[in-house]
């Protein structure tokens, strides 16, 4: 099994552990989500060439302290492996790249590089497979008139309108919301809960049908 396969097909009941650099952003990325990147610090175009090299993932998390450059930030302890996609680098120095979300972790213990460059241990989480509940149902309109709207290279396929945390993961990600909120639903353990909190959300802003 490649990096790859194992950063999206998760093993019922594993608890598995690698050390791997983080990407500390002041957004969230989540499992099956496409996020572009512009890198242009040196750490950070060292770290991309090497996993593209290895056809390894790095980690993103969102700052809890610091900023997006210079010394080390200190992120959220849960964060999700990024596997690069499409990249190009047009300028010298600025690198332009897509990122697809793999497994979340949770982070254990972390180091600085002499460079400022962020790498930790971390245990990879599970998302269950939990059917999408009748109640949920109501959450599909809005999703699927998103889902067109973005296109393909946004929302790729397959969409798995029928999985509780696809559809939970896909909403988050569009909410006009602070990062601080998507980060707390990124966290949850249960994706019914994620829903209940979306539905209520979306339904006193009358989003919903």
């Amino acid at each position: 099994m490649g990096w790859f396969d194992f950063a999206r097909s998760p093993k019922a009941g594993a608890q598995e552990t690698r050390t791997i650099p983080l990407f500390p952003l002041n957004t969230v990325l989540f499992p099956d989500g496409i996020q572009p990147l512009k890198v242009f610090e040196q750490r950070y175009l060292d770290m991309t060439a090497r996993c593209m090299q290895a056809e390894q993932p790095f980690g993103i998390c969102l700052i809890d302290q610091g900023s997006e450059v210079g010394s080390a930030a200190r992120p959220h302890q849960i964060g999700t492996l990024a596997q690069i996609g499409q990249w190009d680098m047009e300028q010298l120095g600025i690198l332009t790249m897509t990122v697809s979300g793999g497994r979340r972790f949770r982070i254990g213990e972390t180091r600085v590089l002499d460079n400022q460059l962020l790498e930790a241990s971390v245990t990879l989480l599970d998302d269950t497979p939990v059917p999408l509940p009748p109640s949920g149902q109501r959450l599909l309109p809005l999703l699927r008139r998103v889902i067109g709207d973005m296109g393909a290279q946004r929302m790729p396929e397959p969409h798995r309108y029928d999985d509780a945390a696809w559809v939970g993961y896909r909403l988050t990600e569009i909410l006009p919301v602070q990062a601080l909120a998507k980060q707390k639903l990124l966290e949850l353990e249960d994706p019914l809960i994620r829903l209940e909190i979306l539905e209520k959300f979306l339904d006193q802003r009358k989003l919903l049908d």
